[in-house]
């Protein structure tokens, strides 16, 4: 050993020190490693019920729904009702002045006797007197024609005998002619004394006078306006003793106990719509309250409505408490679809690539990509059918901002 106690062999660190320094390394190494992690959301696979929802505005009109205008200008002579009254069928409601209607009635049922009278003498072949006169002359022209033949038959048989000259039988012969003539002559008159023009011409007279009776009878029954079924009476803009145009509305009667929600879909969502679809049906007037009813008609074409391309759909809603009111706007959903014990994720966790799409599934603070196949996606989630398990645990996205894909490191 040498005198000034230096050692030339290396310095032996103690063990504890070492094994402090090895520590410290692999802190170092994970601190790094760590850092290089990126911070992420996540959500685990959940099993559960989901719903496609189609939201969409609409409107309630009566199903069985009567309007009642006025007929021709006229007063209002009685109302003997008033709006939100219930009725029964039959019920007389409203009176309009009618002296104008009758006075009409009575002038086309004039003119209808008229041309039914001509009608009947065309098909008799003439007026009463002319019908008797024809007989008369019928009758006379029948004796004269068998009196000319029996003259001839005579004649023939004294020339036969040499008691008669040619001249006399061709004389009666002649005359038998006429006879024969003019009785052909009179039962043609009797059976074609008109032309088909005439008749035709008498005929549109008949019709016509008939549809103007028609038209007045039918203008005479709407002045006095009568419920016809049991309903409500829902509309009434007229007041008594007041005036009314031809046309103007006189009152809307509907049976409200069953009501009709029309409501228009989106072009994009009228495929997804099926009759027997569930419909919930909201109204700003009554927020606590929710009808209940299915799709009844679904539509048959798109057609513009405002600035939407639309499909229209129907549904009978049961309204036996009267609540929901004709014209009013309503809120309409339609449950398009609707699976239960699925799995299910948030929308914004499922990911895309060329068109297939896939999750990215956290395995030991790792992310996987799995690929998927979905079914029903609303707003804010998806059913999930196949790709993963329930309780995975699926990254949505990181907090720092940075992209995550297969592979990438994570942490909480």
């Amino acid at each position: 050993m040498p005198l000034n106690g230096n050692s030339s062999q290396p310095r032996r660190w103690p063990a504890t020190v070492l094994a402090i320094l090895a520590a410290v390394g692999l802190l170092a190494a994970f601190v790094s490693r760590r850092n290089e992690a990126v911070p992420i959301r996540t959500t685990q696979v959940e099993q559960g019920k989901i719903r496609s929802l189609i939201a969409t505005n609409g409107k309630i009109e009566p199903v069985n729904n009567f309007e009642a205008h006025a007929p021709v200008s006229a007063s209002v002579e009685r109302v003997l009702t008033k709006e939100g009254a219930e009725v029964r069928k039959g019920q007389l409601l409203v009176i309009l002045d009618d002296v104008d209607a009758r006075t009409q009635a009575a002038r086309a049922e004039t003119q209808l006797k008229a041309a039914q009278a001509d009608l009947a003498a065309i098909e008799r072949g003439g007026n009463q007197e002319e019908v008797l006169n024809l007989d008369v002359q019928l009758t006379k022209a029948r004796t004269d024609r068998d009196s000319a033949q029996r003259n001839l038959d005579a004649l023939k048989k004294l020339q036969q005998e040499g008691a008669a000259s040619a001249g006399e039988v061709r004389e009666a012969e002649n005359a038998l002619i006429r006879a024969d003539s003019q009785l052909t002559f009179l039962k043609e008159k009797q059976t074609g004394r008109y032309s088909s023009a005439e008749i035709a011409h008498v005929h549109a007279q008949r019709d016509e006078a008939q549809a103007a009776y028609d038209a007045a009878q039918d203008t005479l029954a709407k002045s006095n306006v009568r419920a016809p079924f049991d309903g409500i009476v829902y509309s009434l803009p007229v007041k008594q003793g007041g005036f009314v145009a031809n046309g103007d509305l006189l009152l809307q009667l509907a049976d409200l106990r069953t009501v009709l929600v029309r409501a228009f879909v989106d072009e994009p969502d009228v495929a997804r719509l099926a009759p027997g679809d569930p419909i919930q049906i909201t109204w700003d007037a009554m927020p606590a309250r929710v009808w209940q009813a299915t799709v009844s008609g679904i539509p048959s074409t798109v057609k513009l409505h405002s600035s939407r391309n639309v499909g229209e759909i129907t549904s009978i809603v049961d309204n036996k408490d009267l609540k929901l009111l004709p014209n009013v706007n309503v809120g309409v959903t339609v449950t398009a679809a609707e699976h239960d014990k699925v799995l299910i994720i948030p929308r914004e966790a499922l990911r895309t690539d060329d068109s297939t799409p896939y999750v990215l599934q956290v395995v030991d603070r790792q992310l996987k990509r799995r690929n998927v196949e979905t079914a029903i996606t609303n707003l804010t989630q998806v059913e999930i059918t196949h790709g993963v398990s329930a309780n995975d645990l699926i990254a949505i996205n990181s907090t720092n901002g940075k992209p995550i894909a297969d592979g990438t490191q994570v942490r909480f």
